[in-house]
């Protein structure tokens, strides 16, 4: 491979990493409110969220891709590219990301929250201090999976327009009419940052255990 074509990768690279990380950064927090909510049991809230997680993992990312891009305009949103394709992912990953908060909601020990009321703690306190501690622990690693799962996602946005690593190795094999180079380095250029996020997460579950003990 040229040093223009292994540039061209990079960047795509890059865009990546951008629209992925920015989706992730997102969509954990939106995720943790939405299983709040169920949690909660917040009427007819709780319901719609329901009805929005299971469309969302049932709809393939590419075509929730095109919906996102051609729907939003259609009813006088008019978004770029680039903000279409994190808007897509952070939708998808924060479907994902309800359900694996939810699911730690749903296995707090009861018994804490007893305890915690009688010592006449606020909520909000309770959630702040007891509650959130425990469950980041627990779902930390589904988490880190998901993103994994978002990055290999990823690909789908670059049916509308945006190019990322899979589209400008595409490109270059196209170009070249010698698939194997491009894909091989995007498959590396992938893999670190699936190690990247892999390797946060054992530095973010070191630092929870040093937390919790003390040190």
């Amino acid at each position: 491979m040229s040093p223009l074509e292994l540039r061209s990768l990079l960047e795509a690279a890059v865009v990546t990493a951008w629209v992925s990380i920015t989706a992730i950064a997102f969509g954990i927090p939106l995720g943790l409110l939405l299983a709040v909510i169920r949690w909660q049991r917040v009427p007819i809230l709780s319901s719609i969220i329901a009805a929005y997680v299971s469309v969302i993992r049932a709809t393939p990312a590419i075509t929730l891709a095109l919906l996102v891009f051609f729907a939003l305009p259609a009813i006088g949103l008019n978004i770029g590219t680039a903000t279409a394709a994190i808007l897509t992912l952070l939708v998808n990953t924060s479907a994902f990301n309800c359900e694996i908060w939810r699911a730690a909601l749903v296995d707090f020990p009861h018994d804490q929250l007893l305890a915690s009321r009688a010592f006449g703690m606020t909520p909000q306190l309770v959630f702040r201090r007891i509650i959130f501690p425990q469950i980041l622990r627990t779902s930390l690693p589904p988490l880190v999976s998901e993103m994994t799962l978002l990055i290999k996602a990823s690909p789908a946005i670059a049916v509308i327009g945006i190019v990322d690593l899979t589209r400008a190795a595409s490109r270059i094999g196209a170009d070249t009419y010698d698939p194997l180079p491009p894909f091989f380095v995007a498959t590396v250029l992938y893999m670190l940052l699936v190690l990247i996020f892999i390797a946060a997460q054992r530095f973010a579950e070191r630092y929870a255990k040093r937390k919790a003990n003390g040190k």
